[in-house]
C-alpha cells in the first residue's frame, strides 16, 4: 500500500472516504460484538460452568446474526447502489421487503427460545448443569430476537446510505445500558439481589428493546427519506425478485457458514466442558481483535457499490484492489496483537488449569488464522457481493465448510478421537481451504456488475 508522497489522488479519495466509513464501523461493531461479549467477560467472573452455558446458549444467536449478516447483505447490494443512483424510494422498499423477512425467522427462533429452550441447549450439549443455566438465559434473551427484525434491517439500511454515524450512536447507547445492567444484574447492586445468568439475559433483552425504540426514532425524523409505509410494505415484484436473486445466496451461504461454526461449537461442547470455555475466550478476543478488518470489509462494499451503481466500473477496480492491500496489512497487525494481549486475556478469566493450557493454544492460532478469516470476508463479504455476486461465496464455503472441514472435524474427534487441540487445529484450517480458488475468481472481475433498475 503506497503511503505518504506516493500516494495518488485515486488512492487519497479512497482512504478518506473508506475511513470515513471504517472509523464509525469499527466503532459499532466494537459495541454490537462488546453487548454480546460483556456477557461473557463478566460472567468470567462469576464461574466456568456459567461462562460455558451461556457461550453455548448465545449459539442461536450466533445463528441469527449469520441470518442477518446475510439480509443485511442484500440490503447493501442493493441498497448501495441504489444510493449511487440517488433512488431513495427503491431503498425504503428493499428494507420493507428485509424486515418482512426478518419478521417471519426471528418469530419461529424466539418461539424455540422460549417455549423449548432445554431441547434446544441438548444440541450442544449432554452435561445437565449446562442444560439448566443455558436454557434459563435462553428463554429471556430469545425475545430479544424479534426486536432485532427491525434495528438491525434499519442500522444496515442507513449505513449503505454512509449515514454510519446515528447507527454508531444507537449501538453505543445499547453497550452502555446493556454492561451497565449487567453489572447491576449480576452482582447485586443498588439494592437487587444477585441474579447471575438471568440478570445477564435481562440486560440484554433491555438494551434490545432500547435499540428498537431509538431506529424507530430517527426513522420518524426523515433524515433522508419520510417513511412511507406504503411504500416500503407494498408489493414491489421485480425488487422482490432482485432481493431474493441476490440475497438469498448471501443468506444461504452466511446461514451455512455460521451453522458450521456453530457445528464447531456441538463437536467442542462433546468433547469436554474445558475446551467449550476455552473457546467461548477464544473466539471472543478474535472477533474483537479482528473488528476492523470486517469494518473495512463493510466500507468497502458500501464504497464499490456506490461506484458500481454510479457506473464507474474503472474506479470499483481501483477501490477493490486498494481495500484488499489494506485488509492484508491490518490482518498481519491483528494477528500479532492476539499474540501480544495474550498475558492479559489469561488474566481476566477464572478457568480451570486445563482450560488455561487450551486457551493459550487456541489464541495462538487465532493469529494466523484472523488474517485467512479476514481477506476471505473481505473478498467473499465484501467486494463480491458489491458488484452483486453472491453465488460464488455460497459454493465455496458449502464445498470447504461442510464437505471439508466439518467432517474432518467429527472424524477426527469422535473416530480418531485425536486430542482436543488437535482437533481444534483441523477445525480452523476452514478458512485456508478456500484462498486460492476466492483469490482466482477475484483476479476474473466476473463479480463486476451494476444490478440496479428503475422501481416500477
Amino acid at each position: 500500500m503506497s503511503i505518504g508522497l506516493k500516494m495518488s489522488k485515486d488512492q487519497k479519495k479512497f482512504y478518506r472516504a473508506l475511513f470515513a466509513l471504517v472509523i464509525p464501523i469499527t466503532i459499532q461493531n466494537f459495541i454490537s460484538n462488546a453487548v454480546n461479549s460483556a456477557d461473557v467477560f463478566m460472567l468470567g467472573y462469576v464461574g466456568q460452568e456459567e461462562l460455558a452455558a451461556v457461550s453455548l446458549a448465545n449459539q442461536f444467536q450466533f445463528l441469527l446474526w449469520g441470518f442477518f449478516f446475510g439480509i443485511n447483505s442484500g440490503v447493501t447490494m442493493l441498497g448501495s447502489q441504489y444510493w449511487g443512483k440517488k433512488d431513495t424510494d427503491s431503498i425504503q422498499a428493499v428494507m420493507g421487503i428485509a424486515i418482512k423477512i426478518s419478521i417471519v425467522i426471528t418469530l419461529i427462533l424466539s418461539f424455540g427460545a422460549v417455549v423449548l429452550p432445554r431441547e434446544l441447549m441438548r444440541i450442544y450439549t449432554n452435561d445437565e448443569k449446562l442444560i439448566e443455566i443455558g436454557a434459563s438465559y435462553l428463554s429471556i434473551v430469545g425475545i430479544s430476537y424479534v426486536l432485532m427484525s427491525f434495528s438491525q434491517v434499519y442500522m444496515s439500511t442507513v449505513r449503505s446510505m454512509e449515514r454510519v454515524k446515528i447507527s454508531t450512536i444507537i449501538s453505543s447507547t445499547a453497550l452502555i445500558l446493556n454492561v451497565t445492567l449487567n453489572a447491576v444484574f449480576i452482582f447485586g447492586f443498588l439494592g437487587l439481589p444477585r441474579l447471575g445468568v438471568v440478570g445477564v439475559s435481562l440486560a440484554t433483552l433491555i438494551s434490545r428493546v432500547v435499540e428498537t425504540a431509538l431506529c424507530v426514532i430517527d426513522a420518524g425524523k426523515a433524515r433522508v427519506f419520510k417513511i412511507n409505509l406504503r411504500l416500503m410494505f407494498g408489493h414491489h415484484a421485480l425488487l422482490f425478485k432482485d432481493f431474493v436473486k441476490y440475497a438469498t445466496p448471501a443468506l444461504c451461504n452466511d446461514l451455512l457458514w455460521t451453522v458450521a461454526f456453530s457445528t464447531y461449537a456441538i463437536i467442542m461442547g462433546h468433547m469436554n466442558a474445558d475446551m467449550v470455555a476455552a473457546n467461548a475466550v477464544a473466539s471472543t478476543v478474535r472477533e474483537l481483535c479482528a473488528i476492523v478488518c470486517f469494518a473495512i470489509a463493510g466500507g468497502a462494499s458500501v464504497l464499490l457499490g456506490i461506484k458500481i451503481g454510479e457506473g464507474r466500473m474503472e474506479e470499483a477496480k481501483k477501490y477493490a484492489t486498494y481495500s484488499c492491500k489494506t485488509t492484508f496489512i491490518i490482518g498481519i497487525i491483528t494477528g500479532l496483537i492476539i499474540l501480544a494481549i495474550r498475558p492479559i486475556v489469561f488474566m481476566g478469566f477464572n478457568l480451570s488449569e486445563q482450560a488455561h493450557d487450551y486457551l493459550s493454544i487456541m489464541l495462538f492460532i487465532s493469529s494466523y488464522y484472523v488474517l485467512g478469516q479476514a481477506m476471505n470476508t473481505l473478498l467473499i463479504a465484501g467486494i463480491f457481493r458489491a458488484g452483486g455476486d453472491s453465488r460464488f461465496g455460497l459454493i465455496c464455503d458449502t464445498i470447504t465448510m461442510w464437505a471439508v472441514s466439518v467432517p474432518l472435524g467429527f472424524f477426527s474427534a469422535f473416530v480418531l478421537k485425536l486430542p482436543p487441540m488437535v482437533v481444534y487445529f483441523i477445525l480452523c484450517l476452514d478458512e485456508f481451504w478456500k484462498i486460492p480458488v476466492v483469490y482466482k475468481h477475484y483476479k476474473s472481475l466476473k463479480w463486476l456488475k451494476n444490478i440496479t433498475r428503475d422501481l416500477e
